[in-house]
């Protein structure tokens, strides 16, 4: 015997009559993290945005999803094609959903971050207009997160607000932009989380 909901139809019923187009439905996309370790330090892959919105910002690199894919898949497609990068692990860092991050549409991020040992070369394709490795560091005091970037493409900083919220396994720290300073998007958020997930912060 089928199960009937209180409206008494069966799931087949139901699906039938569905109309998704009665709510909004977000863009997923994906943002890759990619740090290497060099004698310096440390260092980040940022692609220069070769259209709008944003155009000639840094970013990370990233992409739309397919309905065909997952969003893991998404995120090695957009690392290969934007950076040419292939064969590297990529680990959740989290969904970026806050109202307004892209001035687009409604849409939300999955990220993941790499971590490199070995000086991997990178070269732009498909929409970057480029594609270069800043050293990144950061400034953690008690209200505030500064990233600082420098590479031969320039130097910038990025200034975080920093929120302490409780959690089911403790205190964890959220982020919000103060200033992005050269960066696209809600991309200083990520790569604060990305670091923080990394040990790096």
């Amino acid at each position: 015997m089928e199960l009937r909901d209180k409206n008494g139809l069966t799931e087949a019923e139901y699906l039938a009559q569905y109309r998704p187009k009665d709510y909004n439905r977000p863009s997923v996309t994906a943002d890759i993290v990619v740090f290497r370790t060099v004698k310096t330090g440390c260092e980040l892959l940022l692609i220069q945005r070769g259209g709008h919105p944003y155009l000639g910002k840094w970013a990370l690199p990233g992409g739309f999803s397919k309905e065909s894919e997952p969003v893991s898949e998404t995120a090695r497609r957009e690392l290969e094609e934007e950076t040419h990068l292939t064969g590297i692990f990529l680990e959740p860092v989290g969904l970026f959903s806050t109202p307004g991050r892209d001035p687009r549409m409604w849409v939300m991020s999955e990220a993941y971050v790499a971590k490199l040992s070995e000086k991997a070369e990178v070269a732009a394709g498909d929409d970057a207009a480029d594609a270069a490795w800043f050293a990144v560091s950061a400034e953690d005091g008690k209200q505030t997160l500064t990233l600082a970037f420098s590479g031969v493409r320039g130097n910038f900083r990025a200034v975080l607000q920093k929120h302490i919220v409780p959690g089911i396994l403790g205190l964890r720290t959220e982020y919000a932009i103060q200033d992005s300073g050269g960066l696209a998007f809600d991309h200083a958020v990520i790569i604060a989380s990305a670091m923080l997930k990394a040990d790096l912060i």
